[in-house]
């Protein structure tokens, strides 16, 4: 599944009736999409011409003939015999280890892979931009999410960014009061729904900072007040293997960014690496 179709899937739940309805459709008729008018689109889903446009623009697009193109390149990534690609796997009660090792792995592979498809190639340099130019950088985490948080404070620590990552939801929106225009803060929440996340990217904003969201795809909370919005896309499936994927999809949005920064920032960024590597390496029993 790819770009336009696992945008879908991901907000699927949260469409009004209608719109669940032509989603629904496109979802199970991908194929068809590329041979139909608004009208028919319309017809054969039981909704209204009015409704696929809104669609459309839910998810990104200026109106229906851009989405069927997207669609029309979605097509290249249904399977030979006419399937969707396979879905994100559960674990079941009594699983062997050696299925529970294929369904983790895939589900983890397939987190990056769909957001890959998904993550905008302009939001992405926004944030880079922006992080270059910070004075100060603020992660704004808790639960799986603070590991996330934690890994991004790690990693532009190394490099001499000013950053800070709190375990402590009192002194993430202490923090985030003390900002000011031109630093950064980065609100990690799948969901896009965590209020302790909400409540401190909402002040940091309020402190004229640069806010990016690394949330799920659609319109949540969060994402909706950031400036600049990093979406994943992972598996809404029962057990902890679901929170995997997602963190695996939010950790290489971190990635990203750093090796973004990096690679525009290289000599100075090879400086500082060096320099913690020679200082950690002592640390080492061999």
């Amino acid at each position: 599944m790819s770009g336009s179709l696992i945008k879908i899937k991901e907000i699927l739940q949260e469409l009004s009736r209608s719109e669940k309805k032509i989603g629904k459709f496109i979802l199970e008729n991908p194929e068809k999409i590329s041979d139909l008018s608004i009208g028919e689109l319309a017809q054969m889903s039981g909704s209204s011409e009015a409704t696929v446009v809104r669609l459309c623009k839910l998810l990104g697009f200026n109106g229906y003939k851009d989405f069927k193109i997207s669609i029309t390149k979605d097509m290249a990534h249904i399977n030979k015999d006419g399937n969707m690609e396979e879905q994100y796997t559960d674990v079941e009660p009594g699983d062997p280890l050696e299925s529970i090792i294929q369904n983790i792995s895939y589900n983890n592979k397939k987190s990056i892979d769909d957001t890959l498809e998904i993550l905008d190639y302009n939001e992405v340099k926004r944030a880079v931009d922006a992080i270059i130019s910070a004075k100060r950088m603020d992660f704004y985490g808790v639960g799986a999410s603070y590991v996330i948080a934690f890994d991004a404070f790690q990693k532009f620590s190394r490099i001499n960014k000013v950053v800070t990552a709190h375990a402590d939801t009192h002194m993430q929106i202490a923090s985030a009061s003390n900002m000011k225009k031109g630093d950064v803060a980065i609100a990690i929440s799948y969901s896009g729904e965590t209020k302790d996340i909400y409540d401190s990217i909402k002040v940091a904003k309020e402190a004229e900072a640069t806010t990016i969201s690394i949330t799920k795809y659609g319109q949540s909370s969060i994402s909706q007040i950031c400036d600049i919005n990093l979406f994943v896309a992972a598996p809404e499936i029962s057990i902890r293997s679901g929170a995997m994927s997602s963190r695996i999809a939010q950790l290489n949005v971190i990635d990203v960014l750093f090796a973004g920064v990096a690679s525009r920032q290289f000599d100075e960024v090879k400086k500082y690496l060096n320099n913690t590597r020679t200082v950690i390496k002592g640390k080492r029993i061999k």
